[in-house]
């Protein structure tokens, strides 16, 4: 595995646990300091002259979207130094974007540097399966978000997955792995044959991994031919995201 710029910084540092991934310690020995405010208009920002910078993070927002913000600048700290950007940081960022996006280059540095892949993959695999009990176990040892953790899962995880985010008006994102062809695009709608329907609508947060026939989430005329493993998890009132998973070699062959 080729280590990309924030995993290589880790690297470097030391750092083999989680637990060691102390972002102002990190900001600092890359001649950043991170300071706590209120921020109206973004969530964060930096101003640097040199080499040296000021990340402010607005303290008003849940820890791992601090932590994210915090990650994000220091993104633009090493990508695009002397630039002047106006920040959108976006854990829910698409793989398939513009990697050319001063925003997605910061947003995948976020990625790598609070989920990077050297340390990662292998605890992903002891987990053995694709799951939301999988994802929060993650999402604790890491101290990210629910989503963004979901969606590193699915990019890295021990099985082939795509994630997806349906609300009431049907669905919101979702992010695809390379590995996952693209011709295998999620409905608007959620169907009733789709568990994720009860847990949307109904009291369960959670739902039961379980397997469900592929035209429930592909408008193709081949996904009757196939099974994917499914399970949801609501994570507000008006959102749900499912785990699919790709459980046939055939629907992962790029034709």
């Amino acid at each position: 595995m080729k280590l990309r710029p924030a995993e290589l910084l880790l690297k470097n540092l030391g750092i083999t646990d989680p637990r060691e991934i102390d972002l102002e310690a990190i900001a600092l020995d890359q001649g950043a300091i991170v300071k706590h405010g209120s921020l109206d208009g973004c969530e964060a920002r930096i101003v640097g002259y040199g080499s040296r910078a000021i990340i402010t993070v607005d303290d008003r927002k849940p820890r791992t979207r601090l932590r994210f913000s915090t990650a994000h600048e220091l993104g633009h700290w090493k990508h695009h130094r002397g630039r002047s950007l106006v920040c959108r940081p976006d854990e829910l960022s698409d793989l398939r974007s513009n990697s050319l996006d001063p925003e997605r280059v910061a947003d995948f540095y976020a990625a790598d540097l609070l989920l990077p892949r050297y340390l990662f993959v292998p605890r992903a695999a002891a987990l053995r399966l694709s799951t939301f009990e999988a994802v929060e176990i993650l999402s604790k040892e890491y101290s990210t978000s629910i989503p963004a953790t979901a969606i590193r899962l699915a990019q890295y995880g021990p099985e082939p997955a795509m994630l997806v985010c349906h609300g009431p008006e049907g669905r919101k994102w979702f992010n695809r792995p390379q590995q996952i062809p693209e011709r295998w695009f999620p409905r608007d709608d959620l169907s009733a044959d789709s568990s994720a329907m009860n847990v949307l609508y109904g009291k369960n947060r959670l739902g039961r991994r379980s397997t469900v026939g592929a035209e429930a989430w592909f408008d193709r005329w081949d996904a009757n031919r196939y099974e994917l493993y499914e399970q949801s998890l609501k994570i507000s009132d008006q959102e749900v995201l499912t785990l699919l998973v790709f459980t046939n070699e055939e629907m992962l062959e790029d034709h």
